[in-house]
This record gives structure tokens, sequence and C-alpha cells, in this order.
């Protein structure tokens, strides 16, 4: 009995700090509560929000170890309930939008401004918790959780990140065949414009090669067992619902925190491989941007431990290891999303600084040829 109150109180010293992956879900759901708001009102919802970059930027550094033999349920039980915050949250918005007024130039712009914190604020929550939180979850055995992974993807219209994440992106991770990963020298504009539709044709192809499918058709009946098909029916009658029973702005405004939160997980990826690659100089060696930020780690549910996921893939989260000798991001994921996007030159130039630092840039990836 001693030993069980031991292991349980370790366990909730452990889990603590991962608490701090509730805030940003836990705000976007007040926000969407307590909407709509007045344009100040809207506005100073952004800035808490905004705020997280300087957060990150002066967080203290984490380095500590996973302990062995703390419980596993706490920690799933956390990953259901941000799932859980993160449905309320997409039903309330949608509510929220259909009480926007359209009627007069002062409530036009009342509503614009509404509009655009709803893209920050649950943008935001939609992309760092909801997306995050399926990436770990569809990298689990467990068919619920599994499962639960590919519903959270379809709140944001990106299901097929699914099949392609796991059976295209970890098996490719590094070459000129992963989508996912940005060149040396790339921006994130490129990289954004190249991405979205690669990685949407490759997870098309995965499935097609696991059904042995070889020819176009929409009258293949394995099609009913296509995932990334599955997905698109999936999103396509949730777009028809939303604009059925709520109406064409409640559509858009669903569709507007999609993008939002699609362009920041490529953000994320972006930055998480950036001018990395696999040569014969390193072997079958994985290679993946770490960073050392307690705040993004406890944040993001251990994301940024990002070389030990791709080196144990069915790792969990809380059970991801710190690996000193891997190349490290100058700072937290918050800090970086916002540079590579308003600032790419000067992303560029620290994570450049940061190749040279640990000896990576040793040719430049146009010079490569990679087959799948």
């Amino acid at each position: 009995m001693n030993n069980k109150i031991r292991k349980s109180g370790h366990c909730k010293k452990i889990l603590s700090p991962h608490y701090l992956c509730l805030l940003i879900p836990g705000y976007a759901l007040l926000f969407v509560i307590n909407g709509p708001y007045t344009p100040w009102n809207a506005f100073f919802w952004i800035l808490p929000v905004w705020s997280t970059v300087f957060i990150d930027l002066w967080s203290p550094k984490e380095h500590r170890q996973p302990s062995d033999g703390h419980m596993r349920v706490p920690f799933d039980l956390l990953l259901f309930t941000l799932a859980g915050l993160q449905f309320a949250t997409i039903v309330l918005l949608i509510y929220m939008a259909t009480q926007l007024s359209w009627t007069t130039m002062p409530e036009i712009i009342c509503s614009l401004v509404n509009i655009f914190a709803i893209k920050v604020v649950v943008g935001t929550s939609s992309s760092f918790s909801g997306i995050v939180v399926a990436h770990e979850l569809i990298h689990r055995s467990n068919p619920v959780m599994h499962t639960l992974g590919r519903l959270l993807l379809s709140l944001e219209c990106y299901e097929h990140f699914a099949t392609e994440h796991i059976r295209g992106h970890h098996k490719n991770v590094g070459t000129n065949a992963d989508p996912a990963t940005a060149r040396l020298g790339e921006s994130y504009e490129a990289f954004w414009k190249r991405t979205i539709s690669s990685q949407f044709r490759s997870a098309w192809q995965l499935e097609n090669k696991r059904l042995g499918i070889t020819e176009s058709t929409l009258y293949d009946h394995r099609l009913f067992y296509h995932h990334v098909a599955q997905g698109l029916i999936f999103e396509l009658l949730l777009l028809v619902t939303i604009l059925w029973l709520f109406g064409i702005v409640a559509l858009l405004v669903f569709l507007m925190q999609a993008y939002a939160a699609v362009r920041k997980l490529e953000t994320v990826n972006y930055i998480q491989h950036w001018g990395l690659t696999r040569n014969p100089e390193h072997g079958n060696r994985v290679l993946s941007w770490d960073t050392d930020s307690w705040f993004t780690l406890n944040t993001l549910v251990g994301l940024s431990r990002h070389s030990d996921h791709h080196k144990n893939a069915a790792r969990p989260f809380h059970k991801l290891c710190y690996r000193s000798e891997n190349p490290k991001l100058p700072y937290g994921y918050f800090t970086l999303v916002f540079l590579s996007v308003f600032s790419n030159k000067q992303f560029q130039k620290l994570v450049n600084r940061q190749l040279h630092r640990y000896g990576l840039k040793t040719h430049t990836v146009t010079t490569l040829n990679f087959e799948r």
C-alpha cells in the first residue's frame, strides 16, 4: 500500500508540469463561451496568446529525463481531457459565429474583429493543442486513441495527416522524398506551397498501395477502406452539416480556424527539420531539431523532444528522453514559429548558425538524389 501511495505521489509530481498543456485550450474555451465581444474586448483576448512568444523566448531550459515506472493512466486521461476541450471549443465556436451581426457598419466591423480574434485564439488552440494532441494519439496502437486522433484532425480538415505522417514522414524524414522536411535555404512560404499538396498526394498514394489500387477510379469498392477517402467524406459531411444547420458564416469561421491551425502545424513541421538531411556521413541517423524550452515541452505535450520521437515513434509523450547530443534550436517553438512566418530571414540566420555549431552544414540538399 505504501509503495502504491509513493508511486501515485511521484506520478503527480511528474504530471504537474504537463498540466500547462491545458492553458491554451482552456483559454480558447473561455473565449468562445463568452463571445462575441466588442472590438476592444476582442483585441484584449488576443494579447495573452501573442504573449506566449515572449514567455517562450525567456523560458528556462528543461533537461530532466523521464522517470521509470510511473503510471500511464493519468497522462492518457490528460490527452482525453484535451480532446474533449477541443471538441467543446469547436461546437461553441460555431454557436458564437451564429451570434455575429452584419446589419450596420459598426456591427460588421465588430464581427470582423471577432473573427480575427477567433483566428488567433481558436486557431492557435486548434493547432498547438488540437493537432498536437491528435499527433500523439495517432501514434498509439490503441484503436480508440488512434481513431480519436483521426477525428481531431478532421476538425481541421486534415485527416490525411494521420496516414502521411506515420507511414510517409517517419520513413522518409530528412530526404527529398519527404514533403514535410524543409530544405536548406527554403523559405516558409515556399515550404507551405510545396508541402500541402505533396503531403496529401503522398497520403493518397500510400493508401492506394496498401489496398492494391493501381488505377484512379471512383467506383473501386476498396475505396470504402481507403483511410484518406474516409477522411475526405467525413470532412465533407461535417462541412455540409455546419452549412445546413448554422449557415454560411459559421462554415467560413470553422474553415478559417482550420486554416489557421494547419498553417501553424506546418510551421512547426518547417522548423523541426529545416536544413537537416540524411546522407552517407550520417548513415541511417535520423536528424531532427530539438529545443530545450521548458514552456514548449510542457505546453505541447513533449513535441519538442522530436529526435527521440523519431527514434521511438510509439513512445508516449511523457516518456520522451532528453538527448544532449542532438542538435538544438536556439529558442522554443512559439518564438520560432513567429520568426519563421514574420521574419524568415532572421529564422534562417539563427538556424544556419546552429548548423555550423553542430557541424551539420556540409552540403546543400539540391546536390542529393533521394528516391522512395
